[in-house]
């Protein structure tokens, strides 16, 4: 029983080591430049929206809770903190987007091609929401950071990857996954 305790131990210790590597190693490839940062919007309880759903009244939206809030900010911190940079935010028109990045970071520029197409009123947006999005990648100038915020929907059809609300997904200008990291609420 003994020799199990210590080889946990050992194993807690090593990993955390490397956790820490791999977020210094996240740094750097910030520094360079070139990245396209995925944000899922904070923690809206519930999924979907409304019925009664208009884009132009937050009051139909399933909006962040008051712990999305939070966790917004707190996505706002993690880049202060470790001074990553960036060319532009670019957010869904949905309102807990546009409050995640406004809570984070204090400006944005909303994009349709953002929006979600979860529900059955957006689902044939899908293909031209995806196809304007690769026209925008391929005209950026791969050499700045960008920032989206945007749906789990949208993240998942670019990406193949199934995001956390206020998760991070950090990719290389082909879209590979560099790193993902969940922001707590």
């Amino acid at each position: 029983m003994k020799i199990y305790k210590i080889i946990l131990i050992t194993f807690i210790f090593l990993t955390s080591g490397v956790k820490a590597d791999l977020n210094q190693n996240l740094i750097k490839e910030l520094e360079q430049g070139g990245k396209l940062i995925f944000i899922r919007h904070g923690y809206a309880p519930g999924s979907g929206d409304p019925q009664n759903f208009n884009l132009n009244d937050c009051s139909t939206q399933r909006n962040l809770s008051n712990s999305g809030r939070e966790q917004s900010k707190n996505i706002g911190k993690l880049f202060s903190e470790n001074n990553i940079k960036f060319q532009n935010i670019y957010s869904s028109e949905w309102c807990r987007c546009w409050e995640t990045a406004l809570l984070a970071f204090k400006k944005f520029e909303t994009k349709k091609f953002l929006n979600s197409f979860y529900s059955a009123k957006f689902a044939k947006n899908r293909k031209k929401q995806v196809a304007e999005f690769e026209n925008f990648i391929n005209k950026w100038n791969k050499t700045e950071n960008l920032v989206f915020v945007t749906h789990y929907v949208f993240i998942s059809e670019i990406l193949n990857y199934a995001p956390s609300s206020g998760e991070i997904i950090f990719t290389d200008k082909n879209l590979n996954i560099v790193e993902t990291l969940e922001i707590e609420y």
